[in-house]
């Protein structure tokens, strides 16, 4: 997993330098963040003796794409639960193929997964399975993410640097971002700085909160900021020709739902001068690459 400065006319302007670590290498099929948030599930599913794992996500999900092709290669059956209605996407046709067997919940079923006995029925109906949050989440999930920090300071002198001020990545569920803010707190606590991908309604704030306590850390070391632009997978052409314009200059690929945002985030936040010259921050590339294939068309028509 390699660290790549980054280097854009902003950046320069402001004497802020970006590396990025590039979590979208890991893998193809096992991309970015979604491996590490699954490394301890699939090790208790293992030593519980599980046949097969189970969790949810909507049609385009990044954790069932990875979870799918995890389940498959280590032997194990999936079972996805799916937000809305039976649809082709590019995802859904790639979890079939991992042998993943689909159950559409619809929108008011899928909104049922936050209720504390959601998962008994389908305990009950694949009772050797194993059952993974949504996203890969949980304590377990975040935990998995925790080592990111160590092998970042093992990379560092690659790119010529000492020391780094701070972290900033997307913020989906919150659980890389509360692992790294675990790792930081063993270490010397540098700031991990979110950039939500859906609005702040969507409870990011009390997961990281709540995964925080359940490690018995204090509920600080980070910093969420809005970068949904109007809610969750919602794009415009501002954000359309951000992407496009630091693809070509960079050369690190990026998708509009996730990456892209943050990054843009991090441009408002640079600019306005947040951050001091001289400072150096991780920019974590998540991955979830394969979910741009339902975003280009959206992404062309912006642009044209």
């Amino acid at each position: 997993m390699p660290l790549q400065r980054l280097e854009l006319p902003w950046l320069r302007a402001a004497d802020v330098q970006v590396a990025v670590l590039r979590l979208d290498l890991v893998d193809p099929e096992l991309s970015g963040n979604k491996w590490f948030k699954l490394v301890h599930h699939l090790a208790e599913a293992q030593d519980s003796g599980a046949s097969g794992l189970i969790s949810l996500g909507g049609p385009h999900s990044n954790h069932l794409h990875a979870l799918a092709a995890a389940a498959k290669r280590y032997g194990l059956a999936s079972v996805g639960l799916l937000r809305g209605h039976p649809q082709q996407t590019a995802t859904v046709e790639d979890l079939q193929r991992f042998g993943m067997r689909l159950h559409w919940l619809g929108y008011g079923g899928y909104r049922e997964r936050h209720r504390a006995d959601f998962f008994d029925i389908w305990r009950e109906r694949y009772p050797s399975f194993y059952s993974v949050p949504e996203g890969g989440g949980g304590l377990v999930g975040a935990l998995g993410c925790t080592p990111l920090v160590d092998h970042v300071r093992t990379r560092l002198a690659a790119i010529g640097w000492k020391d780094y001020e701070g972290w900033w990545l997307a913020a989906g569920t919150g659980t890389t971002m509360a692992g790294l803010v675990i790792g930081e707190a063993q270490q010397r606590k540098k700031t991990v700085h979110g950039a939500l991908a859906g609005p702040p309604s969507h409870g990011v704030a009390d997961e990281v909160s709540r995964l925080l306590r359940e490690a018995d850390m204090a509920d600080s070391g980070y910093q969420l900021v809005d970068a949904s632009r109007g809610g969750f997978g919602r794009f415009d052409e501002p954000l359309a020709r951000f992407l496009v314009e630091t693809e070509a200059a960079s050369s690190v690929p990026l998708e509009p739902v996730y990456t892209a945002k943050a990054m843009m985030a991090l441009r408002l936040y640079v600019e306005g001068g947040y951050f001091a010259p001289g400072t150096r921050l991780i920019f974590v590339h998540t991955g979830g690459m394969q979910g741009r294939r339902a975003a280009q068309a959206q992404l062309d028509g912006l642009l044209r």
